[in-house]
């Protein structure tokens, strides 16, 4: 196979019409610039110049290979330029893979920002409800980067943006307005807006039950998606368990912390980590930070991450923030 540089001094040496001037261009010695054609003849197995007494003359093959040269040596040129670009920021594709309900709460005010300052960055967006399926569409190449809760197990590189709080969604009927937080074991007894099994969370809260010895009922009814769950909760369907980002506003509904608090981890991962373009996208967003994840609650450890504010819920003894539209 033909190095780029045995190319480049064959077109050199076409254009300059000589070997010393072709040599002088390309700042390396004459018998080095020989070297190079000998070898570009020895794998064409024809002669490319034809020597004569003053300065060279190409053969039909050596003209032949030239053309393509230029091709190839262009290709090289705009390959390295497309390079730079995105090591720039200025181009390039990031594929994001994002937990459904992290979306508009973690990922808009950073996809808003790098479409005003990258616009010749491309950016594709898919949404999955489980964090182990967008592990397997990341290492399958499918992605560049995930954010969302963390999957089952993983030995990629990840960096964790923050944490945000499971809640208890209820109607503002409900028992549960009268008490500023629901122990788990409260749940046993109630009907369960539950998830599908392909939905992460299905798997989650049965585990989360689980490790602390709670039988949850059988559901009422499921879904694929946490804030259809927080409405079906909310409409008297039900109560649910659901992770803060799911909270949409929702009119009339009680929504409280479990009792011990739990957080769970949002993390971001990212298929080459050492990318200049993908550790540019990470640093906004660990820069940006959450929004207010949490409901306000004096045992939960500092205050609530990000600029938005609580909107109070009928029903609620406690603050619960909705979704923030950030400006960036």
């Amino acid at each position: 196979m033909l190095s780029m540089r045995a190319l480049e001094c064959l077109v050199t040496i076409v254009e300059q019409g000589s070997l010393t001037k072709a040599a002088a261009a390309l700042h390396m010695s004459q018998p080095a610039l020989s070297h190079q054609i000998a070898a570009i003849e020895r794998e064409l197995g024809t002669p490319v110049v034809e020597r004569l007494p003053r300065g060279i003359r190409p053969t039909a093959a050596g003209l032949a290979a030239v053309a393509e040269a230029r091709v190839a040596l262009a290709a090289a040129g705009r390959a390295v330029m497309a390079g730079r670009r995105v090591a720039a920021g200025s181009g390039g594709r990031i594929r994001i893979a994002c937990a459904e309900t992290m979306t508009a709460w973690v990922l808009v005010p950073v996809l808003r920002s790098w479409r005003r300052r990258f616009p010749d960055v491309e950016l594709d967006l898919k949404e999955y409800t489980s964090a182990d399926r967008m592990l397997d569409v990341l290492r399958g190449g499918g992605a560049d980067i995930i954010v969302g809760p963390p999957p089952t197990l993983t030995d990629e590189h990840v960096e964790v943006l923050g944490s945000e709080e499971i809640v208890v969604v209820a109607s503002a009927e409900h028992r549960f307005s009268r008490v500023g937080a629901v122990p788990l074991a409260e749940l046993a007894t109630e009907p369960l807006v539950h998830y599908n099994p392909d939905n992460g969370n299905a798997l989650w809260v049965g585990q989360f039950a689980a490790e602390r010895g709670v039988v949850l009922p059988q559901p009422a009814l499921r879904t694929g998606s946490p804030r259809t769950a927080a409405q079906l909760a909310a409409a008297g369907m039900g109560v649910t368990i659901v992770p803060h980002s799911a909270l949409t506003p929702l009119l009339g509904a009680t929504i409280r912390s479990l009792d011990p608090p739990e957080l769970r981890d949002v993390v971001v991962i990212v298929a080459a980590p050492h990318d200049d373009l993908l550790q540019r996208f990470v640093r906004d967003l660990k820069r940006r930070g959450l929004p207010d994840s949490r409901i306000a609650h004096p045992h939960l450890p500092g205050p609530p991450s990000g600029p938005s504010r609580a909107a109070v819920m009928p029903g609620d003894a406690y603050p619960v923030a909705a979704y923030a539209g950030c400006t960036p």
